[in-house]
């Protein structure tokens, strides 16, 4: 049915779904009682199932196969416009088992989720990763916000929390946390997004997450390619990405020739396995362009992987800066400029310079009451980390142009900053 209705999903843009094949379907679900134009109630959805005879439902099983496109997942638009990956249900359903085995989930686990069910980190890394380990979902809000996320987890005694960094930081310095008895929480997620060491070190300490993971991978990738284990020590969960994720496939090659890189050098990570999406929809040089003629998927993540398997991530090779000659890798100097007492968030980006071919540019949001110049940040600096790499500009922000998933969008940040500055 799926592969019947795709150009229809396509071309509805969001709209209500309703066809002639299917009069009765609609593309959008109302979990309340309200009847809503255009929606269908999520009461009535679980109706319709009394409607089909045992034999038409063994029939349709029949006739798919776990290796048929399930899920149009749009990717996030980090660093771009959306495109949709087409997963399987073998893409999405071993992935969440395998997340759940990294977790050590059973039914005696709750997870807290207030990451959307329309990403990947909420329907496979939440939901399905509930579902394939009989573990308690507990929705939180119908978007993410600090405080309800804290109230969920406190009141029903959460044993896990899933979220992006940005999430974990609003909960951190939310005017209210310590009012909050968090001590139910063992493990969980963060991923999405480069996790900060310093915040995977409060998210420990003060949220009382122990065994809290990395999760990394693409949303092409179903979405996990490695994950840490919750009994990794403390070292390696907080500097690395952990090892690659069972059954799959993982190299880091020169971005230039291809060629595999051995270990501890630096490279573009790629993935081949079941977790590989089948393509962008109706879209095939994007998908030439993601997936070479062998199957590899390439991350366009820059990482180095140990002796032992373990990944780091080292930045994206669209984000890395060129300034004068020197290469400078924002995660880098994003990762120091978190040491700073004043500074929440941080995020590094570069801009054209006539002379030098781009110039350093910090973005920081500080800590609520923080008061700090420029010019201060930039001697917090000097002679901790190489001249080059200091931020020729630094601009002091509320917030940072995210999706709607809480990423922040590097792109944005570029196109922001060269207007302001002037430069092309």
């Amino acid at each position: 049915m799926l592969r019947q209705l795709i150009p229809e999903i396509a071309s509805s843009r969001g709209r209500a779904l309703q066809t002639p094949r299917f009069p009765h379907l609609r593309g959008l679900i109302s979990l309340g009682e309200r009847q809503l134009e255009g929606f269908l109630r999520w009461r009535d959805l679980l109706g319709e199932a009394e409607r089909v005879a045992a034999e038409a439902l063994a029939e349709r099983q029949a006739s798919l196969n776990f290796d048929d496109v399930i899920n149009l997942q749009y990717t996030s638009g980090t660093t771009g416009f959306p495109k949709g990956a087409m997963l399987t249900h073998h893409n999405l359903l071993n992935n969440a088992f395998w997340i759940g085995e990294r977790l050590s989930f059973t039914h005696r686990d709750r997870l807290c989720i207030p990451v959307p069910f329309y990403h990947c980190f909420g329907m496979v890394v939440g939901n399905l990763t509930c579902v394939a380990r009989g573990a308690t979902m507990v929705l939180p809000a119908p978007h993410f916000s600090p405080l309800p996320t804290l109230q969920a987890i406190a009141q029903e005694r959460c044993t896990a929390v899933h979220g992006v960094p940005t999430m974990f930081i609003a909960e951190l310095d939310h005017p209210q946390f310590r009012e909050f008895d968090l001590t139910s929480l063992r493990t969980g997620v963060m991923a999405g997004a480069p996790c900060p060491i310093e915040i995977m070190k409060r998210v420990m300490a003060e949220m009382h997450c122990e065994q809290i993971t990395i999760g990394c991978g693409m949303t092409e990738a179903s979405p996990i390619c490695n994950m840490t284990e919750a009994d990794d020590p403390i070292d390696v969960r907080v500097s690395t990405v952990g090892q690659v994720m069972p059954h799959q496939e993982q190299k880091v090659i020169d971005p230039t020739t291809g060629r595999i890189l051995p270990r501890g050098a630096q490279g573009e990570l790629c993935y081949r396995g079941y977790h590989v999406m089948r393509g962008y929809y109706n879209n095939p040089q994007a998908t030439r362009d993601a997936i070479d003629a062998s199957g590899w998927l390439h991350s366009g993540d820059l990482a180095v992987m140990d002796e032992a398997g373990y990944v780091r991530i080292t930045g994206r090779i669209k984000d890395m800066i060129c300034r004068g000659g020197e290469k400078i890798f924002p995660r880098e100097v994003e990762e120091f400029l978190f040491r700073h007492p004043k500074i929440a968030e941080a995020y590094v980006i570069g801009v054209p310079d006539d002379y030098y071919g781009e110039q350093v540019v910090a973005w920081i949001k500080l800590k609520d009451g923080a008061e700090v110049t420029a010019a201060q940040i930039q001697e917090f600096c000097k002679g901790q980390i190489m001249n080059y790499k200091i931020p020729r500009y630094v601009k002091f922000v509320t917030e940072f142009p995210t999706t709607v998933t809480g990423k922040v969008q590097k792109f944005r940040m570029r196109e922001i900053s060269a207007e302001e500055l002037g430069v092309r």
